[in-house]
């Protein structure tokens, strides 16, 4: 959800057992805009473009594919004082999406490109030891958090903030300020760094022949352009985009029902990355190779072809299945209903599981804001 945007309906404010702090809405509200940013970020995206590289004998394809990779030192950025990296095996991974409107994303995001972007939707991707199962938490844009000071990629230094929304992170220094954000809220150690835009998504599902979902009930969203009958469905790209998109068209309106439907497009879309005989045409792999390299942004750790296989091959034995999804712990905000509050007691629950690579119990989501649309979309 946009920071403009607000949830057609807000919720319940103040749940049972929350313990996020209130905050104060003078200066929180604002004026919706007729045309709402709405942006996406997708995990298995990722997934999706860069296994298909892994495993395969294709080595002459890496070099060409190197140049395409954009990536950033966050490294660098951050210095040394951050959480420790775990010992276990176990691997971090935040999965970030701007909703720039630069290039060819004004074209299929919509709006106007003013120079700035923020993080549209963020997950923090848990690899367990052994590498077969993960643990997903989406953490809403429109979470209000207090910001430590941030260092961008230019090296100006950015002070901290208290109350502001988690996207704003991103807007205000970078990929670097959203790691240091999201590890301060954590505790836990971003062992690496995904980002990702509009054009390679739509285009990605288009190459891939298209998704297969079922839909349990009607969507209808003007905004984001999708209208799907209940049943199942092959999703085009741009069907797939305006899905993941989509908020008034099912559930409560707000944000977190955006994120069920993305959690629910995600399974989808790993599932059909493994049923695709993409290794039996070096075309297919190819342009779905070149496509996914094109849109992915990285830390350094993964700046590369081969680091990018090796992360994936590190990934294959992760099935649908396998993957827990879930959306950080919050409650909307009593003051405000354009935002929401961390409960801060649940969360931590969550984030100490995964720091003891540990499954996620099912206490620390009880009673916690959803959104409604847990659901609507299955495969």
């Amino acid at each position: 959800m946009s920071a403009e945007s607000t949830p057609d309906r807000p919720g319940t404010a103040g749940e049972t057992g929350t313990t996020g702090r209130r905050h104060r809405a003078g200066g929180r509200r604002r004026k919706p805009r007729g045309r709402r940013r709405k942006g996406l970020l997708i995990t298995a995206w990722v997934a999706a473009g860069i296994v298909v590289l892994g495993g395969t004998g294709a080595g002459y394809l890496y070099f060409k594919l190197n140049g395409n990779i954009n990536s950033v030192d966050i490294d660098q950025v951050l210095g040394t004082d951050r959480p420790e990296k775990a010992d276990d095996g176990s691997q971090n991974i935040l999965v970030l999406g701007s909703d720039t409107r630069a290039g060819s994303n004004k074209k299929v995001g919509g709006g106007t490109d003013d120079g700035t972007a923020r993080s549209d939707t963020a997950m923090v991707v848990h690899v367990y030891q052994g590498h077969e199962k993960a643990s997903v938490v989406s953490i809403p844009r429109d979470t209000l958090i207090d910001r430590p000071e941030c260092t961008d990629g230019d090296g100006e230094t950015h002070d901290a903030a208290d109350d502001v929304m988690f996207n704003s992170a991103y807007s205000t220094g970078g990929a670097a300020c959203a790691v240091k954000t999201v590890e301060a809220m954590t505790d836990l150690r971003m062992d690496h760094y995904l980002e990702v835009d509009f054009a390679g998504f739509q285009k990605l599902v288009d190459e891939l022949g298209g998704v297969e979902v079922t839909t349990t009930a009607d969507i209808d969203d003007p905004d984001s352009h999708l209208k799907l009958k209940a049943g199942t469905h092959r999703l085009t790209g741009e069907q797939a985009l305006g899905l993941v998109r989509t908020r008034h068209g099912v559930g409560d309106g707000s944000d977190l029902g955006r994120i069920q439907l993305q959690q629910a497009f995600v399974k989808a879309l790993v599932a059909q990355v493994k049923d695709v005989g993409v290794f039996t045409s070096p075309k297919k792999l190819y342009d779905l190779a070149d496509t996914a390299t094109k849109t992915v942004t990285t830390d350094s750790g993964l700046g590369s072809v081969n680091s990018l296989m090796s992360f994936a091959n590190g990934l294959k034995d992760i099935t649908p299945a396998n993957m827990h999804m879930i959306t950080m712990p919050v409650q909307y905000d009593p003051a405000d209903p354009n935002r929401v509050l961390v409960q801060e007691k649940k969360s931590q629950q969550v984030w100490q599981a995964l720091k003891n690579d540990r499954p996620i119990p099912a206490k620390a989501t009880a009673g916690t804001a959803a959104g409604e649309a847990k659901g609507v979309v299955t495969r």
